[in-house]
């Protein structure tokens, strides 16, 4: 009977310390301010923390969500809201942006690492969705769903997602993220437009695919991104 009871003893002891590892932590102060200089040498999250005696109300707001320029190949601009460029959010674990799209404008293919993404379209006409990770059997499930001025969809974390905007006008849309770092991987530029470049043979037996068209993607991404 001891050894049964120890043996739950330990076994609820993994679980709670699972629990509490698979989690981020809590702050450990009401906020943390991120400054590029140090003022007391305390470094949290990537960025300094500024003295809270020298923080001001100023810290915690960003001003200019503006529409982004979407005069570029996808029709696309995010204006991104993060502890990089509004301190105050450092350690606060959120962060957001301004998405805007042309008529027929796209947020292509890409995966926020760390970040589950809640997307509110408040003007236009959206196509979305998101592809599942590989199952055991059968192939990845796709998500999707057409969303009208209002409507909220949710981008699960880490998960292959899409905006694109169906209608004939501008569109634009709020997504709330659930990190202050979220990361961001654009799959066609993270694949073809690497530096250095993928290997050609890698890339054409992976994707199936003959070596020219490879290397004509290649030059499509090579670039760098204008959004």
């Amino acid at each position: 009977m001891g050894a049964c009871k120890i043996f739950m003893y330990v076994a609820l002891l993994a679980i709670t310390s699972y629990v509490a590892l698979g989690t981020d932590p809590n702050q450990l102060q009401d906020f943390c301010v991120g400054v590029n200089e140090p003022l007391e040498g305390l470094f949290v999250n990537g960025v300094f923390c500024k003295d809270p005696m020298r923080v001001s109300p100023d810290d915690f707001v960003f001003k200019g969500l503006n529409p982004g320029d979407t005069d570029n190949k996808l029709g696309f601009a995010a204006t991104v809201v993060q502890a990089t460029n509004l301190g105050g959010l450092n350690t606060l674990g959120i962060s957001l942006a301004r998405l805007d799209f042309a008529p027929y404008g796209l947020n292509p293919p890409h995966t926020h690492p760390r970040a589950t993404e809640i997307f509110t379209v408040l003007e236009g006409t959206f196509y979305v969705g998101f592809v599942t990770s590989n199952p055991p059997q059968g192939p990845n499930k796709l998500f999707t769903k057409l969303l009208n001025k209002g409507d909220v969809f949710v981008f699960p974390q880490g998960l292959i997602h899409f905006q694109f905007n169906v209608g004939h006008t501008p569109g634009f849309g709020i997504s709330g993220l659930s990190s202050q770092n979220p990361g961001l991987i654009t799959i066609a530029n993270a694949v073809f437009g690497s530096d250095p470049p993928i290997s050609v043979d890698v890339l054409a037996k992976g994707f199936q695919i003959q070596d020219n068209l490879v290397k004509y993607l290649q030059d499509q991404f090579g670039s760098p991104n204008n959004y």
